[in-house]
């Protein structure tokens, strides 16, 4: 017989191990409802003290992955590998959004299971459905044809596919509960896994605006993520990658996208957000033993193949047929503020996790779950790490609603604007 939930919530909450039925009872509960939102949250506040050990993380896997259905791709309809990247979220990560179609351009197929915005951190999907049109709720069989045909495509959980996370995630977005190693492993791998992948590359922030600020604990995630992945018969590599700072020059949904449009359409391209791209999706063509990765790559993103890919994803997903058209409106904010620097020097860097809250305050996430995006909002021009500034030169442009609110931004931000003389630290640490 199963237990109740407030059972299995007190067994974990004393620092219990909870068995196989104990997490099938609570996926199911997920599922059909029987656990209550205030059950749910209990649990996973118990998790985030307590943690869960290898077992028990990779049953919550398991279990969650099969909440659902699993996809299941035909080899004879197929060009390349079928394979994916992940995030454990950040300030400006933007990334999903270029290696997609980077990747798809190189042969690959992408079936990019994605979430929503965690906390300070923005979601890929928001930032998609900022391009008008653009559906992430895409059924079944239209999501694998559109990565049949075109190579990728980026949807959300949806009742078919990973169920329980669905649920879970957004409860543990405005309960504290997102920064659990194991909670964050079990959503991962349960929505890769789902989707049927041959081969898995994972971003691990690291740094004031991840969910893992110390290199230590990145390192641990890292570990948990490759191992559980390959308990479950998923070949995964990992990069740590820094989350001090925001990455790009943007951070904000429809401002990102825009970053993203110029970037693969051959205009600025941030070195950092470069950097990173570059290397997860080599390190994505390596676990899918695909050939000379870097010639691939360049040609891919400097012949324009990578825009065409993803210009075609947002068409047949519901976006404009020609998304890099002037023609395309993206939200602006009506009010645009310049931060200035306040004294010479080097500019540091604004610091990730403040940025990802003021945008959060300024309506650009969600404090509930019913909470609505404007997604007009945020930071443009950010100024790169390391750049030598003087007085009164702008380190950002803040987009708001109304004047007010971006003062009140500017004037939080400007007694914490950096200024030193150090060499900015790397954007990739480690590669476990």
């Amino acid at each position: 017989m199963s237990a109740f939930p407030q059972q299995i919530i007190a067994r974990k909450r004393d620092g219990g191990t909870l068995s196989e039925s104990d997490i099938e009872s609570f996926v199911a509960g997920l599922c059909d409802n029987a656990w209550s939102d205030a059950q749910v949250a209990a649990l996973a506040m118990a998790i985030v003290c307590r943690g869960m050990q290898a077992e028990e993380r990779t049953t919550l896997t398991r279990s969650m992955l099969h909440s659902g259905n699993v996809l299941k791709w035909p080899g004879d309809r197929l060009r390349g590998p079928v394979v994916d990247k992940h995030s454990t979220g950040g300030v400006g990560d933007k990334v999903s959004l270029i290696l997609a179609p980077l990747l798809a351009a190189c042969g690959c197929h992408v079936p990019m299971i994605s979430g929503r915005g965690l906390a300070h951190t923005g979601g890929t999907l928001d930032k998609l459905e900022s391009i008008p049109g653009f559906r992430t709720d895409m059924p079944l069989p239209g999501f694998q044809r559109i990565v049949e045909e075109i190579g990728c495509a980026i949807v959300g959980q949806s009742a078919e596919l990973v169920p329980a996370d669905r649920r879970f995630y957004a409860i543990r977005d405005v309960t504290g509960t997102v920064p659990s190693k194991a909670l964050i492993v079990a959503s991962i791998l349960s929505k890769k896994l789902a989707a049927g992948l041959a081969g898995l590359v994972m971003d691990i922030k690291c740094g004031s605006g991840g969910f893992m600020t110390k290199r230590e604990d990145a390192s641990q995630l890292a570990r948990e993520i490759v191992a559980t992945a390959k308990q479950l018969g998923l070949p995964t590599r990992a990069l740590i990658t820094d989350m001090g700072v925001p990455l790009g020059t943007s951070v904000g949904h429809a401002l990102e996208i825009r970053e993203v449009l110029n970037f693969l359409s051959g205009g600025h391209r941030d070195p950092r957000l470069a950097e990173v791209t570059l290397a997860l999706c080599k390190q994505a063509l390596a676990v899918s033993d695909v050939a000379d990765a870097d010639a691939s790559l360049n040609q891919a993103l400097d012949s324009g193949r990578a825009a065409e890919y993803f210009a075609r994803m947002v068409a047949a997903q519901g976006g404009p047929t020609d998304v890099f058209a002037g023609a395309v409106k993206l939200a602006q904010a009506p009010a645009q503020k310049p931060l200035t620097a306040n004294d010479d020097g080097f500019f540091a860097g604004l610091d990730a996790l403040q940025v990802g809250t003021l945008v959060l305050s300024l309506g650009g996430g969600r404090q509930q779950v019913s909470d609505p995006i404007d997604a007009a909002v945020g930071f443009s021009d950010l100024c790169p790490p390391g750049t030598p500034v003087q007085r009164g030169d702008p380190l950002a442009v803040v987009h708001a609603r109304d004047a007010a609110a971006a003062d009140a931004v500017i004037a939080s931000l400007s007694g914490l604007v950096r200024l030193d003389s150090s060499v900015p630290k790397p954007v990739i640490f480690e590669t476990p």
